[in-house]
């Protein structure tokens, strides 16, 4: 089926890459779970030839989500840390990387203790703040890696002042939109050159699937993400593409379920006498909320707050019964996390403490279910506090 040239997004999240099969008709993509395709003569084939290059059902997904991010192609990988590891062999050794300084532990991890035995060197800066950004940038800077809300302290930056200063000093400008999810925020749209998501989170949107995918729009990147994928071998499998495929397709649906649950989720904890302060891009309390505002499509689902201690904090995590304590966000189901010993364990503690990771700190991603049924779990954990 094609598309019109002017389908919107929930048209587009449906149906782009989505072909029926040619052999049956069917409407849903199949998972092409094959190794290998029988060649019809030496040096001929119907285009696939070995699955770790090629499988229709990978394919698909990296259509659907290159024309959901507006992108011009789309590469899925194993897990998003395996999309940010592609993005990072654009680099060279004696390259520089100005880096979100409130980012994802895991990313951190891989750039402070993984990719600096190759050479390559990063500051984490506020990218907030432009000029720190625009000070932080050397000659030998070839990328801008923005993580936008950030993880967990909900920080904003402006990608379209960012990437219009990215182009002035020549540099890349990627951007992680995990938090965000193309439904609610589009960086290309906005000038951005690179996109990377977990799809494991928002994409998925069940918890039942983990991968990556990196976002294009230069043909030099497309061509080289293209060769690390098949070279590195760290494709997502079909039957996970399947699982995202499904999962895209209920993208806008779920996402104004989770702003909506988010917000009032946030509304309540500003409001409770326990709760020190609350970290959500709706909140008129939020510093940047006006941009928050003009960014974005809505405010999601993902929020963080401070406890004070960790004693509170993990009197609280302890005593919640519907949301679940785990690891992960984007899923239907709610889950709360510690970050600074779950998904930033792997930053330093004094780092943590400077970004406002503190020892209190509870993150929070918003699900579906019946928004009542989410404030009486958190009121009476909180109770116990």
């Amino acid at each position: 089926m094609k598309l019109p040239r002017d389908a919107r997004f929930s048209t587009i999240c449906l149906h782009a890459g989505q072909e029926p099969d040619p052999s049956t008709g069917a409407i849903i993509t199949p998972i092409y779970q094959t190794s290998t395709y029988v060649q019809d003569a030496l040096g001929r084939h119907k285009g696939y030839e070995y699955a770790r290059t090629q499988n229709p059902t990978r394919f698909a997904l990296e259509q659907n989500i290159a024309a959901i991010e507006r992108g011009a192609g789309a590469f899925a990988f194993a897990s998003g840390m395996a999309a940010i590891g592609a993005v990072a062999t654009l680099l060279k050794a004696g390259d520089h990387v100005v880096v979100s300084d409130d980012t994802y532990g895991g990313t951190f991890r891989l750039f402070d203790k993984v990719l600096t035995r190759h050479g390559l060197t990063f500051s984490y800066v506020n990218t907030s703040d432009l000029d720190a950004v625009d000070a932080a940038i050397t000659p030998a800077t070839r990328l801008l890696f923005v993580e936008t809300p950030t993880n967990p302290i909900m920080r904003l930056t402006d990608l379209e002042a960012a990437a219009a200063l990215a182009r002035r000093r020549g540099v890349r400008l990627a951007v992680d939109n995990t938090f965000a999810s193309p439904s609610l925020q589009r960086p290309i749209e906005l000038g951005a050159d690179l996109v990377v998501h977990s799809t494991t989170k928002y994409l998925n949107g069940h918890s039942d699937s983990v991968g990556g995918v990196v976002v294009a729009t230069r043909a030099e990147d497309l061509e080289w993400l293209k060769f690390v994928q098949n070279a590195e071998g760290a494709i997502l499998s079909p039957f996970d593409s399947w699982l995202v495929l499904r999962g895209t397709k209920t993208l806008p649906i779920r996402m104004e379920r989770h702003s909506a649950n988010g917000l009032a989720l946030a509304e309540f904890l500003e409001g409770h006498p326990k709760v020190r302060r609350v970290h959500y891009p709706g909140l008129a309390s939020h510093p940047q909320h006006a941009l928050a505002r003009r960014q974005m499509r809505g405010f999601g689902g993902m929020l963080s707050f401070e406890m004070g201690s960790l004693e509170s904090a993990s009197r609280l995590l302890n005593s919640v019964r519907l949301v679940a304590l785990a690891e992960s966000l984007g899923g239907v189901e709610s889950l709360i996390s510690h970050p600074a010993t779950m998904t930033h364990a792997s930053v330093p503690a004094e780092r943590r403490q400077a970004l406002g990771i503190t020892d209190g700190l509870v993150r929070v991603s918003a699900g579906i279910e019946d928004i009542e049924d989410l404030k009486a779990d958190l009121a009476q954990a909180l109770e116990r506090v």
